[in-house]
């Protein structure tokens, strides 16, 4: 949920002043313009429920061998192991593809990936008696998983920007520590082949186990 509501003329300085400050990163600033290329008319604080976009996103799904469920999670898991349940709006659903792309492979097939019941799964008791994986180490993979899964809205032509902001990537706006995650996540990203050299989104999958990817990556700066 975005903290600090943004409207065009905000957006406009703030995406002028994060350009500027990621000059000295030029993959981290071709990631940046590629998920600012397109700025929808209206509205900037609504996800996306346009039908071809979740077409879109099913068809991503559907790439990475995923079974298809038209449910709802709130039925069921958000993802079950082999399955995702797909009544979901598009962002979502490719954050799930994300998600399968960054979980260790011990958890992709696990229900929700190990990371306990997702906000828009109904069996949580289910979900939370798997997880394996806890704070903080949740959240460094959800934060890697958000930039990717917007990564593929930009990549499939979607509006890319709703979920950046409403994920609150621009939060914290040109500040060192924002400028310096921001630029950390896109270099684990390329670092596991996860993105190409242009800031494109790949279909590799994170092979590393969590014991050693996480004890890396906090004691990186």
């Amino acid at each position: 949920m975005i903290l600090t509501p943004i409207d065009h003329t905000i957006l406009s300085g703030l995406r002028a002043e994060f350009d500027s400050a990621l000059a000295p990163d030029p993959l981290a600033r071709a990631v940046f313009r590629r998920i600012t290329a397109v700025i929808p008319d209206g509205d900037l604080l609504t996800l996306s429920t346009d039908s071809d976009h979740h077409e879109g996103a099913v068809d991503l799904c559907r790439r990475f061998g995923f079974g298809i469920l038209d449910l709802s999670p709130q039925e069921h898991f958000t993802w079950d192991g082999e399955s995702v349940a797909v009544r979901l709006e598009p962002s979502v659903l490719i954050h799930e593809v994300a998600h399968y792309q960054l979980a260790a492979p011990e958890r992709r097939a696990v229900l929700d990936f190990g990371l306990g019941a997702g906000p828009e799964s109904g069996r949580k008791a289910e979900a939370d008696a798997v997880q394996s994986l806890y704070l903080p180490e949740r959240d460094v993979e959800e934060g890697l998983c958000s930039l990717l899964g917007i990564l593929w809205e930009a990549e499939l032509g979607q509006p890319a920007v709703l979920a950046f902001l409403e994920q609150n990537w621009l939060e914290g706006g040109i500040s060192l520590h924002n400028i310096a995650h921001f630029r950390k996540v896109v270099r684990w990203l390329r670092d596991m082949e996860l993105i190409d050299d242009a800031g494109a989104p790949t279909m590799n999958l994170r092979e590393e186990g969590d014991d050693s990817f996480f004890s890396r990556w906090f004691a990186e700066s």
